[in-house]
Order: C-alpha cells, then structure tokens, then sequence
C-alpha cells in the first residue's frame, strides 16, 4: 500500500491561520475559538489526509502566539471514570499535563484549566490540587439544569453565570481538550455571558477538521470521522440552517446542529442580532480546500473505517462497548464500500495462524510487501514481526539472527523466575531493548535499530489481542495496528 500524498500541508497551515486573523478582526475585543479533535497528535487527521501533519493544528496556532492564550478543559466525570484517550493510552487528567508542558514548551501560552461539570468529584479536587501545585490556575463550570433547552435559565446569573469567570488577557483564546465531550462549546458560551456583563465585545468561533463542511456527507473521509466518534453517537448530516440561508449544502454534525439554536439565542441575547445564520458559519476549518488528490485521500480514509472496525471488536471482546456501536460500524463501512478483505494484512495473518498453530502477525510495507511472523519459544509473533521487517528495510538476509538466545534467555529467565510471569516470551519493548544492546556490538543489530523510523505508516495485525505493552509500542512507533478480537491460549 504505497502512501499516496492527498493533502498540502503547507497551503493549509497558510490559509488557515489568515483565516482565523479574519475571524479574530470580525468580533473586535476578543475571539474564543473552540479548537475540536486533537490540536496536538492528530493521527487520525494525518491518517485520513495523507500529507497533514499531525502537528498541524499547533504549527499553525504558533504563527498566532503572541495573540492567543490557551484555556484547557477536562470534564470532572472523565476524570473520575479515569477516560483514557484510545491514541495515546493514557487517562485525560494526564493528558491535561502532558497539553500544558507541551504548549508551554515550544512558547505557547496556557493561562488556565477549566474543571467542567464539576461537583465536587474527590478525583477532581485531587486533580486541582496538583495543578495548582504545578502553578496553573484552576476554574469550575457546573451542570446546568435544563441544558440545552431551557434558555431564560441558562442565559442567566443560575446558569452561565454561576460558572466561575475565566480570566482571560489577549485577543484570541483557544479553548481546547484531552478529547470530546470535554464541554469546550459550553465555556466558550459560559465566556461570552460573563464579558457581555463586563462590557468587552467578545466573539465565538469553531475550529474543528472533521466532519469536512465542503466535501460530500458520504465522502470517505466524512464516514471515518463517523467512524471515529461512533462511541459518541455523533452523525454527519446536511447544515439544514445553512440550506435555508443560502441554498447551499455543508456537511456538519448533529451535536453542532442541535446545539445552534442556543448559541443563536445566546448571541441575539448578548449582541442585539447573530453574527452567525448556520451552524457551518461558525466553522473556520479551511482543510476542505487543502486536499490535492481526492482519490489518495479516499483511500486512506476507507482503510481507517475497517481499522476502527476492528478496534471495536476488540473492544466489544474486552467488554468495554455495547454491540451497538459494531453494529454502527458495520453500517459505516457498507456505506464506504469497504470489507475486512480490504485490509490484505488480515488474510496473511490468519494464513500464516493455519500454517504454524500459533498465533501470527503481519505488516505491509509502503510499497505494498506483507511480511509475516510467527510464535516462537523465544519471541512472541508481533516481536518477530518486528525483527523481520526491520531486517527488510536494513537489507538483511532473513536467516541473519540479530539476537543471539543468550542475549534473550536471561531476559526471558527474569520474567519467569522473578517477575511471576507465566508467557516467558519477550514483549516488543523488551526486543527492541535488547536489539539496541546487541546494537553495540553487532553491526547487522545497529543497521536493523537505524531503520525504526521506517516502520512509521506500516499496517500490521495480529491474530489475536495483544497486551497494553505492546500495543503502546506499536502506536509509539506510529504503526497501524488492527486484531483479531479473541486471546491467544
């Protein structure tokens, strides 16, 4: 599966910071701009469009720093659910952390974290007292009863007003999250209620890549973002509100059509008349306009529909979804005209399975080669997996051992013997610890380590659902994983 550039990155990060200046000039005092999806790490962004970065969104953001402030918001339920995000593996409260030394590090500015629908959850206050240890203030944003019909009482002292003000000191103010359902629109709303009572002209805006307003509602890369959010329930469909005011058709999202009658109403509250007639006005996403080949990206897309397909097996598997959200995505994936026969590394997986007894793995190249890896005493299949296709790339013969079993029988010794583990064969972190050792001394080892940046992009999977370790691993060194969703014996 070659990989194909569909995206101009270049051109995006260009027309799109301009494009916020524009927005930023329409308000006057101040512009905050709620940043949907992943401002930093978009992999799904880079997955769909081949050819964004998936630091996109912050490089973009640092052409506007001396402007912009950045306000984090984390919803106090996630944190008490410990939510993890699926990309990264790791919880949101973490995560929170990880955004702010991030930001703060390449010179962007974090004025604050907004603890939403906070009620006094002891995760949630444990969590404030170490960002306040960490010096990052702190603000709380209550449930709103009646939310988000009930508008005399949200646009009122009871509602907005209860939620503590967020002190904010330039023009444009970034509110983003570990991920959805965080309540980035409702602070952006809580915001613009305070400063009206404040007197500052402040304005509202939505910078969110998916779903993509100007392609197509069944355009592959639309069904990938359905696909993506299926555990939200979200659902791509025609802006009837931009429909009716200009006769055009946008592709927005339910939960943005849902809520746009209520910021319509905040804003003919607060400002006389709505800047706004649809919920695709608010949208500042310039991406549509950015892709330079529509068929690379629909590919791309389709093949990310039948990943988070399998990922949703597995999940299903673990017990940590209902059978309703496969069923969505079974759903998703007729309508992007896409089967699991698509995923070639699949068929070689299982065959390889068939032919060992074991469980197996495999990974296609970019240029197309699918290379197995089998169960074997010393090494588990995705580590020899791993062996493999860096000796493919370091030109290597197949039968070169770049390991000796005295380098990883102690290691396998250690395991069993110690550290209680009954599987005594070695995870992927520990091969590629190993590699790097033998690295020192065996210079077949060091060529296969220099060509780890390789494996980036490769499709690999796996006849059975691996361990946290290992999975961790193979996101780490940006490697599309899928599984069969059931455990090895």
């Amino acid at each position: 599966m070659s990989v194909k550039i569909g995206f101009d990155n270049d051109k995006y990060l260009k027309m799109q910071s301009e494009h916020i200046r524009q927005r930023i000039a329409q308000f006057g005092d101040k512009l905050y701009l709620e940043f949907g999806g992943k401002l930093f790490d978009d992999y799904h962004a880079s997955r769909v469009l081949p050819g964004f970065k998936p630091d996109s969104k912050l490089q973009m953001l640092l052409q506007l720093k001396d402007e912009a402030e950045i306000v984090i918001v984390i919803n106090s339920d996630d944190i008490e659910k410990n939510k993890v995000r699926g990309d990264l593996g790791i919880t949101y409260d973490v995560d929170v952390i990880r955004l702010f030394n991030v930001f703060t590090k390449i010179g962007l500015y974090v004025s604050s974290v907004v603890l939403t629908r906070y009620d006094n959850q002891p995760t949630a206050d444990a969590f404030q007292e170490r960002l306040e240890s960490l010096g990052i203030r702190v603000y709380h944003h209550y449930s709103i009863k009646g939310y988000p019909s009930n508008l005399q009482h949200i646009i009122s002292d009871a509602g907005y007003g209860k939620n503590d003000y967020i002190e904010t000191s330039r023009r444009l103010v970034v509110i983003t999250a570990p991920g959805p359902g965080s309540g980035k629109m409702a602070t952006c709303l809580s915001q613009l209620y305070h400063e009206h009572k404040r007197g500052i002209n402040a304005g509202y805006a939505k910078f969110e890549t998916f779903p993509i307003w100007n392609l197509a509602l069944r355009h592959p890369v639309n069904i990938a973002y359905e696909a993506a959010t299926a555990d939200l329930n979200d659902v791509n469909m025609i802006d009837p509100f931009h429909l009716e005011a200009y006769g055009k058709t946008t592709v927005n999202y339910n939960r943005d059509v849902e809520i746009f009658p209520v910021l319509n109403a905040m804003f003919e509250k607060i400002l006389g008349e709505s800047p706004y007639k649809s919920p695709t006005d608010m949208g500042v996403n310039m991406a549509g306009n950015c892709i330079v080949d529509d068929e690379a990206v629909c590919e791309a897309a389709r093949a990310e529909v039948v990943r988070r397909y399998y990922t949703a097996l597995c999940d299903r598997r673990k017990g940590l979804i209902s059978e309703d959200e496969v069923m969505k995505l079974e759903l998703l994936m007729k309508q992007a005209n896409v089967t699991t026969d698509d995923r070639k590394v699949v068929a070689a997986a299982l065959k390889r399975e068939e032919e060992t007894g074991a469980p197996a793995a495999a990974m296609e190249l970019p240029d197309g080669t699918i290379l197995t890896g089998r169960t074997s005493d010393l090494l588990g299949a995705v580590s020899a997996l791993l062996l493999n296709a860096l000796k493919h790339f370091a030109g290597i013969d197949d039968k070169v051992l770049l390991m000796s079993p005295h380098v990883i029988e102690p290691i396998m010794n250690l395991k069993v013997q110690h550290l209680g583990n009954n599987n005594p064969r070695i995870h992927t972190d520990e091969t590629l610890l190993a590699l790097s050792i033998c690295a020192n001394t065996d210079e077949n080892a060091k060529k296969a380590m220099d060509q780890i940046s390789s494996l980036r992009g490769c499709e690999v999977h796996s006849t059975v659902i691996l361990s946290s370790v290992d999975e961790r691993i193979f996101k780490r060194l940006g490697i599309n994983l899928t599984c069969e969703p059931k455990y090895s014996n």
